[in-house]
């Protein structure tokens, strides 16, 4: 510098335009951080708060210290292909139910409308799905008495529903058909339930009770 001259004005240079996105990815990363810490914690909380299904669970069904890789030879997966799921079925109807309601919302745009033709064909697809995969006639025949005869009752209302859907023509019609997919869904549900816990057997009936009589 030489004497006698004014000192020079600090000059501030621009931030990188990169900084912004930095502090985004560190806020983020920062948050994610934060919610893996919680999950923990409310997992630490859930395991500590029922110690006495957390010891039924392990003292009935103790899991081995490494998880087998699923194979094609599993007794159990075998099981799995060879048995109806009534549960999926059921969940199968209540979707159904769902998009026919959902139709009916859409009534004033008129039957054409894509809004109500996306429906009536979701609840199609969802009567297809349980008819050809969680009902098949493979599935059930190793199926249960008492669940076969769910089962097929089940399939039976399908079938009429999805035919009935498939030559609707009017909103009039969508409105009847949501209303009995409802009321069918809601006796469905009930008699797998009633049948499942007049099923467990004595033992494990009397264990759920138990459990139930322990609650505050």
């Amino acid at each position: 510098m030489v004497p006698g001259l004014p000192k020079p004005p600090r000059i501030k240079l621009p931030s990188s335009p990169l900084d912004p996105l930095r502090d985004i990815i560190r806020e983020g990363r920062e948050r994610v951080e934060k919610a893996g810490s919680d999950i923990c914690s409310l997992a630490d909380e859930l395991r500590s708060g029922f110690p006495g299904v957390t010891s039924t669970i392990q003292s009935e069904s103790p899991l081995p210290a490494a998880m087998p890789q699923p194979s094609e030879e599993s007794p159990r997966e075998e099981q799995d292909i060879a048995t109806a799921c009534i549960p999926c079925g059921i969940g199968h109807f209540a979707g159904a139910v769902k998009l026919l309601n959902e139709a009916v919302r859409f009534r004033d745009d008129g039957i054409t409308s894509n809004q109500v033709l996306d429906d009536i064909a979701g609840a199609i697809g969802e009567l297809n799905a349980m008819e050809r995969v969680d009902l098949t006639p493979e599935r059930l025949q190793k199926t249960p008495q008492w669940e076969r005869a769910i089962a097929d009752e089940a399939l039976r209302e399908s079938r009429k529903l999805r035919h009935r859907l498939e030559g609707i023509s009017s909103m009039e019609e969508i409105e009847k058909a949501a209303a009995n997919t409802e009321s069918y869904y809601k006796k469905l549900n009930r008699q797998w339930y009633r049948g499942r816990f007049s099923n467990l057997g004595t033992k494990k009936a009397e264990t759920i009770a138990q459990r139930v009589g322990e609650e505050p």
